[in-house]
């Protein structure tokens, strides 16, 4: 029997105890995948995680629903989909809008997981794609929204992108689960998208996403297997190669002649 998901109360009783591990799963496989790999935490977009099969295939990790900005807007679109998640089979939801909704998630019971240094969403106000708190002001103003979103009742908040000196000064300073992503080894857990880890992509990986495996050039060799195989299945047919005997239904003589009579009669 598979073991039982983490619940919040036991995640933050780890602080301190354990590095957690964490993936982004978009795909049936990769969940399945994490699922017989161990892995602690997964980060699940709610096309995904709303499919009843879902946690028939993955009941063991903390799943975390992925809200993303902008595809909610109010507070009640917020709660609505949050329930629903939950009802799915998630143990929290991920949210990345501001704190009078996070509020209002946990007011209503809802574990929230929110997120400080880089957030790629808001990525103009912190200058694009590149690491924050590589000066005082901006280390000071990352524990300030740390601790702002542990004062709306987040339980933890994702570290992207920082100095791991200062992510683990910050983490020191806050109750909450910290999920490192590029942000090093001083905070709770360790976060990398599934598509980075198995390098399923010919387009950019970031400085802190390890690649363990090369599955783009698996997926080149697939295709150039498929193109080949279309490309045998044309010629046979052309050449007359396909179809043959044994690939057609059998019909002995007697009663060949038979059914074509039958038919020049009509």
């Amino acid at each position: 029997m598979a073991n039982l998901p983490l619940s919040v109360a036991e995640i933050l009783a780890l602080n301190g105890v354990r590095q957690l591990t964490k993936l982004r799963v978009e795909t049936m496989d990769d969940a399945a995948a994490a699922q017989a790999a161990g892995i602690d935490m997964l980060s699940v977009p709610p096309e995904l995680l709303l499919l009843p099969e879902f946690r028939q295939i993955c009941p063991s990790p903390f799943v975390v629903g992925g809200l993303e900005p902008g595809l909610f807007v109010t507070e009640e679109d917020y709660l609505r989909i949050a329930f629903k998640l939950l009802n799915a089979g998630a143990n929290a939801v991920y949210c990345g809008a501001s704190l009078p909704i996070v509020r209002r998630l946990r007011d209503e019971g809802i574990p929230v997981v929110g997120h400080v240094g880089l957030i790629p969403s808001r990525r103009t106000w912190t200058g694009g794609f590149k690491a924050v708190g590589k000066t005082p002001e901006s280390a000071v103003w990352i524990l300030e929204e740390t601790k702002a979103l542990e004062e709306a009742g987040a339980f933890a908040a994702e570290i992207e992108v920082v100095p791991p000196a200062v992510a683990k000064a910050i983490s020191a300073q806050t109750a909450m689960l910290m999920i490192s992503m590029g942000a090093g080894s001083g905070c709770n857990a360790q976060y990398l998208f599934a598509c980075d880890v198995l390098g399923e992509h010919d387009g950019h990986y970031p400085r802190h996403a390890r690649r363990y495996a090369d599955l783009q050039s698996e997926y080149q060799k697939l295709q150039a297997m498929r193109i080949k195989a279309f490309q045998d299945f044309s010629a046979d047919v052309s050449s007359g190669a396909f179809p043959v005997a044994d690939e057609l239904v059998p019909l002995a003589d007697d009663a060949q002649k038979a059914v074509l009579e039958a038919l020049e009669k009509k």
